[in-house]
């Protein structure tokens, strides 16, 4: 089988962990959203032995590893489109009448609203009733949990910033960017933090200071790591995750951190990757297998200490040196639960409030 990838310097890192496994025939990049993207999932004739996946970027150190232990099993490889998580659900979005996908894994509220358009099929995956956020209806199930931070180089941020009222500091100017909302899912997740310790209106006002420092918009959360491990950036935001990935596993040179608000309160809320079966898939029975391997125990097992996330089975317990990196960073920070449903109904809105904001 022939096949091609096409790379953006965001991805770099990504894809050359992804391609350097058999189980990956090819990863792909995709570019702004409004450009349509760039990435061609191509299966050929070998459609039924080749499953897709389109991934919110973030799991490529897991996907290497369960990838290639998921083809040993079942003799079928697995291709990803790898971008930000409003970038894939709009690349399925296009191709609802002829699906490319087979399996769709983006983060919340992006994976409801994916359900909401039509994009998902119900698919019990087994083991799902032991997952928290499971679909009633059976189109998605959390997969790795996850959870939104911020991240910051210890030699150029001095003093480090410790809240939200520090990253309004112009001595951030220039040096400080978030993932957009409404394109990437960590930088959404940003805009509902904001929302829950302000309220919508107090969170627009502060993202209007904040922009006086911002380097301007990035659909992707994960090319905003090396620019603040370099020190071309001083602050971004993140998620633990991705970020803990990137420490272990490439050495970066920045730290977690969870700004506090005005009374000195720390929190988050967690914003697992997800995942559902794409309506219309070309190879279901082959996404249908991916699905039930990646939440088996034997998968979720290996969670923790492969892709530096948190099980999403409640019957699957980590431990080790991660999770008590994990369990240290988390340490005092409040954990709170966003309504994704209702998020969803006002998802658009709020996020054509937030551009006009900035003066997107």
């Amino acid at each position: 089988m022939t096949t091609h990838a096409t790379t953006t310097p965001a991805t770099t890192n990504s894809l050359r962990r992804l391609l350097t496994t058999a189980g990956l025939t090819t990863a792909l990049a995709l570019t702004a959203t409004a450009c349509g993207g760039t990435g061609v999932a191509s299966q050929g004739g070998d459609a039924g032995k080749t499953v897709t996946v389109y991934t919110a970027d973030g799991l490529g150190d897991w996907y290497t590893q369960r990838f290639a232990a998921f083809e040993k099993k079942y003799g079928m490889k697995v291709q990803t489109v790898e971008a930000g998580s409003g970038e894939v659900v709009a690349r399925a979005a296009k191709e609802k009448a002829r699906a490319q996908a087979d399996v769709l894994v983006t983060l919340p509220p992006f994976i409801q609203r994916a359900a909401r358009d039509g994009l998902l099929t119900p698919y019990k995956v087994p083991g799902s009733e032991k997952v928290q956020g499971t679909d009633p209806e059976g189109r998605y199930v959390p997969v790795v949990n996850n959870y939104l931070n911020f991240i910051h180089n210890p030699s150029s941020a001095k003093p480090a910033p410790r809240t939200y009222e520090d990253l309004l500091d112009p001595r951030f100017k220039g040096k400080l960017q978030y993932s957009t909302p409404g394109q990437a899912g960590d930088g959404t997740a940003v805009l509902i933090q904001l929302q829950h310790l302000l309220g919508k209106d107090g969170a627009l006002d502060y993202l209007k200071k904040l922009q006086a420092n911002n380097v301007g918009p990035s659909s992707s959360t994960g090319k905003l790591q090396p620019k603040v491990s370099k020190g071309e950036l001083h602050v971004a935001n993140g998620d633990l995750q991705m970020n803990l990935a990137s420490i272990e596993n490439e050495g970066a040179g920045f730290e977690v951190f969870f700004p506090a608000d005005a009374k000195g309160k720390r929190s988050t809320f967690a914003i697992p990757y997800t995942m559902g079966l794409v309506n219309g898939a070309p190879n279901a029975e082959g996404g249908k297998k991916l699905m039930a391997y990646l939440l088996s125990q034997e998968a979720q097992a290996t969670v923790t200490e492969e892709a530096y996330g948190l099980p999403a089975r409640s019957d699957v317990k980590a431990g080790g040196a991660t999770r008590a990196k994990i369990d240290k960073l988390l340490a005092g920070v409040e954990v709170w639960s966003p309504d994704w449903q209702q998020l969803l109904t006002e998802l658009d809105a709020d996020i054509a409030a937030y551009n006009r904001a900035v003066g997107s």
